[in-house]
């Protein structure tokens, strides 16, 4: 296999399609190399370990699929309250897609990864966390926005976007858990109430696909 091979793309788009549907823990590198029809041989060309392929795995997620689709749900010329409120009533069509299309509900691939190697794995969850962290801060920015504007209650937008974050993931973790993407559907109203929002904007379908 020669250097100018795609091989390492196929390894990280297979890892993160077996770490979403399973878990890490249970994937293999046989698993992943299998999937992705690569080598096992080739696959230390270019990775040390699945550790290393998942840390990469990620910042490929977030470089070309999470930052172009939040840039544009959380665009600065679209109003804060209907930022949210397109990006949180995504989200439940979302994960009903996931439950049609494969059976169950996958929820957030980089939550589930970074929660279930927290104490084991370090550098998978220091870039899982840190990829999180940059997601909430789409929040803060909205959030702030929202209080320069007057609609919601004066805030500090930091601690808010904790919870909302909180909130989102942890209800997200909940479809999973119960394989039922219904949960979600009144994500927006426990959202804006939680934010303490004034007027709730009028809801509009979100024109770019959004990642729980």
């Amino acid at each position: 296999m020669g250097r100018t091979s795609n091989a390492d793309q196929k390894l990280m788009d297979a890892s993160l399609e077996l770490m979403w549907e399973e878990s890490y823990g249970s994937v293999t590198i046989d698993d992943i190399c299998k999937r992705a029809g690569v080598k096992t041989g080739s696959f230390y060309y270019f990775y040390k370990s699945k550790a290393d392929l998942a840390v990469a795995a990620l910042e490929k997620l977030w470089i070309e699929e999470w930052k172009p689709t939040l840039d544009a749900v959380f665009s600065p010329s679209v109003e804060p309250l209907l930022r949210l409120s397109r990006y949180l009533s995504a989200i439940h069509g979302k994960l009903a897609e996931q439950k049609k299309q494969r059976g169950k509900v996958l929820g957030c691939p980089i939550f589930s990864v970074a929660s279930e190697v927290s104490t084991q794995e370090v550098d998978v969850n220091a870039v899982g966390s840190d990829i999180l962290s940059r997601k909430r801060r789409y929040y803060e920015s909205t959030i702030r926005d929202a209080v320069a504007q007057g609609v919601i209650e004066p805030c500090d937008p930091a601690q808010e976007a904790l919870a909302l974050f909180g909130l989102i993931e942890g209800m997200v973790s909940q479809a999973r858990i119960m394989n039922d993407p219904e949960v979600l559907r009144k994500l927006p109203e426990m959202a804006f109430s939680l934010l303490r929002v004034k007027t709730a904007p009028t809801q509009t379908p979100a024109r770019t696909p959004v990642h729980a």
